[in-house]
């Protein structure tokens, strides 16, 4: 009976101990997998933001969906302004010339695939960046305004449930992770870094 017994503990005490790593490993997973997953989409983001500025540099607006976007950055040339002479001699002749150069050429410089822009890293199958542009007056001036983003739901995997939100208190993964803003004229991010 004593035997008995002492194998029932042995095998209590290896599930606690089982169950106390997995306690252990589980925030550490997660808080590897957020890190690396909204970094990759954090990063898609620039590029979809800097491939907007070029856009709105060519056309003077923000596009409002991904294939509008790409059809400009694959047809369109942007204009380049390049100084001639010496910015710093006033008495020295200066003038401004100006090239034209295809956006895509930009873009490949840039190291920004225009035919992954819509890409989602980590997305769910068919998971797409919300991307919205429009027009608002703001301090009585018409202003262009565009907002992209994708829910954290979208690229989270297996994390995406609101029961992680015990490893991170900012967690939550209805948020949309986005730069700009449709109310303000504003690119900016909304992550943390």
């Amino acid at each position: 009976m004593k035997i008995v017994i002492n194998i029932l503990l042995i095998l209590i005490s290896a599930a606690l101990a089982y169950l106390i790593a997995l306690n252990i490993k589980e925030p550490i997973s997660f808080s590897k997998a957020l890190e690396k997953r909204e970094g990759a989409v954090v990063k898609q983001l620039v590029k979809i933001r800097t491939a907007q500025d070029i856009y709105k540099k060519i056309t003077g607006e923000y596009a409002s969906n991904f294939d509008t976007l790409k059809q400009v950055l694959q047809s369109e040339q942007i204009e380049l302004y390049k100084i001639i002479g010496n910015l710093d001699d006033e008495n020295a002749k200066t003038e401004i010339e100006t090239l034209y150069t295809a956006a895509s050429d930009s873009m490949r410089s840039l190291n920004i695939s225009i035919d992954s822009l819509d890409y989602v890293p980590f997305g769910d199958e068919g998971a797409k960046y919300s991307i919205a542009a429009d027009t608002l007056t703001y301090q009585n001036t018409l202003v262009n305004v565009v907002e992209v983003g994708i829910p954290y739901d979208k690229f989270m995997g297996k994390y995406a449930n609101d029961r992680y939100r015990k490893y991170d208190q900012f967690y939550n993964p209805s948020n949309v992770l986005k730069f700009g803003d449709l109310y303000s004229p504003n690119t900016a991010g909304n992550w943390k870094k």
